[in-house]
């Protein structure tokens, strides 16, 4: 079992930036700067080939954090960010490469790929909970949810799918291939997002996984645009699905 420890701090419009290591894993949290105490904390998974400090990562951050009051916590994946990556990693990315620069689809690939990063991930992600939930702001009975789409939702659902901490998530643009079945056993409220245009993820298979969970309340967000595309307003509907299900108040319009 790994202790998490703070190995720099810094401030900016309310929100308090902290990076972490739990063990050889390294990630940053976002608090509010007042307030914090038994705030509700949001897990957030990122995208392929990003890393804990994305931009979309930050700015989806400061949304929760100075719109809803939340800690925010992300962890780089395995191979990605400031973790090393294995020959099996480098073998992955170098596919996945080759097959954009042929003009193959990516999908075969990055589904094998983003599984495997799952198996490791998971384990990862629940140690790390463990962690911030020993923090005095946190605690270990406070309301706790998740957000990650693409390879956010390659990592979210198995995760989702075996903690019982983990009451409300946000999920999307993925393939049902490998998902589908742990979806079945995930029945928290749930909202999805997909790109109807998306050149990646065939409408029929984003439907699919939707199709797939459990949850007796889940919202299916369709927009029009390709898959990079995402509209920020879907950041704003994230924050307001979070305060409903983790008990948070929105503090500014979202």
């Amino acid at each position: 079992m790994h202790s998490l420890q703070f190995t720099a701090e810094s401030s900016s419009k309310g929100v308090v930036e902290r990076d972490f290591v739990m063990g050889q894993v390294p990630g940053v949290l976002w608090s509010p700067a007042s307030g914090a105490d038994r705030a509700p904390l949001v897990l957030m998974g990122h995208g392929g080939g990003n890393h804990k400090r994305h931009p979309a990562m930050a700015g989806r951050a400061q949304s929760f954090v100075a719109g809803c009051g939340f800690h925010v916590a992300v962890i780089d994946a395995p191979g990605h960010g400031d973790r090393p990556r294995t020959a099996h990693d480098e073998q992955e990315v170098a596919a996945l490469a080759a097959a954009r620069a042929a003009g193959e689809p990516e999908g075969p690939g990055a589904r094998r790929y983003s599984g495997y990063l799952a198996e490791l991930a998971v384990p990862e992600w629940r140690a790390t909970l463990d962690a911030l939930q020993e923090l005095a702001e946190i605690g270990a009975d406070g309301p706790v949810g998740y957000f990650g789409i693409n390879l956010g939702t390659a990592i979210g659902v198995p995760l989702v799918a075996v903690e019982p901490r983990i009451t409300a998530a946000v999920f999307g643009l993925h393939w049902p291939d490998d998902l589908a079945e742990k979806a079945k056993q995930i029945t928290v409220p749930i909202e999805f997002d997909m790109q109807w245009d998306d050149e990646d993820i065939p409408r029929e298979a984003a439907l699919a996984l939707f199709d797939a969970f459990a949850s007796t309340e889940k919202t299916l967000h369709a927009n029009a645009g390709k898959h990079h595309e995402v509209p920020r307003f879907e950041v704003d509907s994230a924050a307001r699905f979070f305060a409903r299900h983790l008990g948070g108040v929105l503090t500014s319009p979202v």
